[in-house]
């Protein structure tokens, strides 16, 4: 019997890493990509730095950050989680560095550095890489797998799937001689757009620590909110539209956000804090001394929303609008209409079913041979590295995977 032919679908992050580790022993490896690039996320993710991994070293805690799939991962991570990423990139010389939010970049803020490593280690297993070869059906006899293009066929023993998401589910008829069930895909991580609230005009202020909830839910996030041109944006938003990605593609992304301008405030706490500044500073005016760390702004924008008249001095606040401002620093309630994808980072919701493919090598429970690996599951993390560390895992037990004997 000749050498092993491992084919992988997808020249992306999960499709380099499964072929890097299938690679490993004495298989033969082919990636194939539909597109003229290869690592085509990694270049743009992070702005441009790659933002790898999240320093979650507990697998209870890293598996809590996917709103679809933490009791797969929980599993997957236990092969190959965190530590083993950043140990894979430095025993290659991509040293990496952890932001205060727990974001881990390479220390040379290039994600071109990422892409070397990968590359390299793609290089020195010989690992050949097909371009422009655009999968249309994949099919399976007693030979092998047969993964076929408008005019090509190429043949292998067993593939790997690295497809990664997709906004139509056609984009996953290419299984469909495998029966695989398919969670229609969703976006997911996007901004909410507020096109009739005039909060729009504050575009470019944020808040380091907000509350953000979707009213009729106990769907919250807490974090840094940014408000931009077109709604509301930022960490907190970005994180809560993953976890209500699918109630909020139920409600055609019409709903109410209720922010907390302070993540840590009670109500009580803030009336307290502006009586007290109402007895001190009896004439001063309200609009213009903004208090509680609130950006100057926002402040008088929620003056103006609690309707205290412009130059009204503390010590003449009637009591209703009193009552207003502390609603609108506890509660502040907008309408939510559309969403905006966030960036180049295109997340989706949705792929193979996760009860078909085994998490301890992740492959096909219903054909064998047959692994997948990163977004063309139905798994997704939040913003701050987790979808990268997902396809580094689930990469790495489909290719080691992939290789063993049967």
């Amino acid at each position: 019997m000749g050498r092993l032919k491992i084919g992988v679908i997808g020249a992306g992050a999960a499709g380099y890493f499964a072929a890097i580790h299938a690679a490993q022993g004495d298989a033969e490896v082919t990636i194939i990509e539909k597109t003229s690039k290869s690592l085509a996320k990694v270049k743009i993710s992070g702005g441009g730095r790659c933002n790898v991994t999240h320093a979650a070293f507990e697998i209870s805690h890293l598996s809590k950050n996917y709103p679809r799939g933490e009791k797969f991962l929980k599993k997957v991570f236990r092969h190959f989680a965190v530590k083993d990423t950043i140990q894979w990139f430095e025993s290659r010389g991509v040293a990496l560095k952890t932001e205060s939010d727990g974001r881990m970049f390479p220390v040379s803020d290039d994600s071109q550095s990422i892409i070397d490593a990968l590359q390299s280690a793609a290089n020195q297993s010989v690992i050949k890489v097909i371009f422009n070869f655009w999968v249309k059906e994949i099919s399976k006899d007693q030979s092998g797998f047969k993964v076929h293009s408008e005019d090509k066929v190429l043949e292998f023993d067993r593939l790997i799937v690295c497809t990664g998401g997709n906004p139509k589910i056609d984009g996953f008829h290419f299984l469909s001689n495998f029966k695989h069930q398919i969670e229609p895909p969703i976006p997911s991580l996007f901004t909410f757009n507020t096109p009739q609230e005039p909060i729009k005009k504050l575009m470019g202020i944020s808040v380091p620590d907000a509350y953000v909830r979707l009213e009729g839910t106990k769907m919250a996030y807490r974090g840094p909110l940014l408000i931009t041109h077109w709604g509301l944006s930022g960490p907190a938003v970005l994180k809560l539209s993953a976890f209500g990605a699918k109630w909020l593609f139920d409600q055609q992304y019409k709903a109410k956000a209720h922010i907390r301008w302070g993540n840590d405030w009670t109500e009580e706490g803030l009336v307290r804090q502006l009586l007290s500044f109402q007895h001190e500073h009896p004439k001063k005016k309200i609009n213009t001394n903004a208090l509680l760390g609130i950006p100057a702004r926002l402040w008088e924008h929620l003056c103006e929303k609690s309707e205290i008249v412009a130059d009204n001095l503390w010590q003449n606040l009637p009591k209703k609008q009193f009552n207003k401002l502390v609603q609108n620093l506890f509660c502040y309630i907008v309408s939510v209409e559309g969403k905006t994808t966030f960036k180049e980072e295109f997340v989706t919701a949705g792929g193979v079913v996760l009860d078909e493919v085994n998490p301890e090598t992740t492959e096909s429970k219903l054909v064998e041979g047959l692994y997948f690996a990163g977004e063309v599951l139905n798994m997704d993390g939040i913003t701050g590295g987790f979808n990268f560390q997902a396809a580094w895992s689930t990469g790495y037990v489909a290719g080691v995977s992939a290789r063993q004997p049967k």
